[in-house]
């Protein structure tokens, strides 16, 4: 317990201390247009000590404010749609609950105030873009599970880019109502199936685009195409264009398939590190654009992850569950306003501070 206690304590140590108090002050006179929130699904501290032990480097480094969450829902462990619909409402509610609060009446996401008020949007996750966390940004339903209904009221949502898995929730032939919402949508998307046509047609720069790469979720990492960053990088392409700016929720959401697995931690750091890679094209995006507001953060918790000392020199790591944690997870920020994520928040507040940066 002592050796992971130091792990933790030289992780954050080597996250905190940069020589950024410079920047942080620029920033904060700044108000953000453009806010990309990035969710690693199930990404606790040792995820990430994991990918910094294996890379030496990390590109979320590069990001100056550092702080914890607490991810309770109504329950002490939260699910992936109680913690989504923290960060996407500000409000705390039950497991299971996508957009909607306690009362399972609908509550007004960050992604919707971002669109009332002429922003771009997009959602991107290497799951179903209609499971729990993407979901939880743009549909109101009293259980994660009606995943056709979330698919239908996607479609209405008017999202400026959606890109992930989930084919079959929006597929005619699939769907248990028979409703073409391909069809509809393509009125208005332009749709891409391929992972090498992603990148270019996204730089011809689209009204709207939706690609959906998968049936239901994507590959594992290892396997994946397009990659988290590559989606990223698509999506920027078109949010960018629009003048007032956006609001962009990205998930890295197999660390936590992983965790529930628990996957031999090579397949923990692979999935770390196509999350860390799409940061890193966000930051990059973020060098000419200082207006940016970049905030990482997990739902919580999978697995008890640790990692364990082993005499052949390699990062080892065990587990003591195959389902959720009640642990603190860390946050990262960098950007306009990125100092009011510092310190220890409820998830609900920080979805309180995404919503007040899209309102600025």
């Amino acid at each position: 317990m002592k050796a992971i206690y130091r792990y933790t304590v030289a992780f954050l140590a080597i996250l905190a201390i940069q020589p950024a108090a410079h920047r942080l002050e620029a920033q904060q006179r700044r108000t953000p247009t453009r806010v990309i929130l990035f969710i690693g699904d199930g990404v606790g501290i040792a995820y990430w000590t994991a990918a910094l032990f294996a890379a030496d480097a990390l590109s979320v480094q590069k990001l100056p404010v550092v702080g914890l969450v607490d991810t309770r829902s109504t329950s002490y462990i939260t699910d992936s749609a109680a913690g989504a619909t923290a960060y996407a409402t500000g409000v705390r509610t039950y497991n299971g609950a996508i957009g909607v609060g306690p009362d399972s009446l609908p509550r007004k996401t960050v992604l919707e105030i971002a669109r009332e008020r002429g922003l771009a949007t997009g959602l991107v996750a290497t799951s179903s873009i209609t499971h729990a966390t993407p979901a939880s940004f743009a549909a109101h339903v009293a259980s994660r599970a009606e995943e056709f209904e979330i698919a239908s009221q996607m479609a209405r949502q008017e999202i400026t880019v959606l890109l992930g898995g989930g084919r079959r929730f929006f597929d005619p032939a699939q769907r248990p109502d028979g409703q073409d919402l391909l069809g509809q949508m393509l009125r208005s998307y332009t749709y891409v199936t391929s992972p090498d046509s992603l990148l270019p047609v996204a730089k011809r720069g689209p009204a709207r685009l939706l690609g959906l790469f998968a049936e239901q979720g994507m590959p594992k990492a290892m396997g994946r195409s397009p990659s988290l960053a590559d989606m990223t990088l698509a999506a920027l392409a078109v949010l960018t264009r629009n003048p007032e700016g956006f609001f962009l929720m990205v998930e890295g959401s197999q660390p936590d398939w992983r965790g529930h697995e628990n996957a031999p931690l090579q397949e923990v750091i692979d999935e770390m590190l196509d999350f860390d890679q799409a940061i890193g094209a966000a930051i990059e995006y973020q060098r000419g654009r200082p207006e940016t507001l970049i905030v990482v953060v997990a739902d919580h918790e999978t697995g008890g992850l640790a990692i364990q000392p082993d005499s052949t020199g390699m990062i080892t790591g065990g587990y003591t569950t195959n389902s959720h944690t009640g642990e603190m997870v860390p946050l990262f920020a960098g950007g306009p306003g990125a100092e009011r994520f510092a310190g220890i928040l409820t998830s609900s507040r920080v979805g309180e501070l995404l919503i007040e940066a899209v309102k600025r």
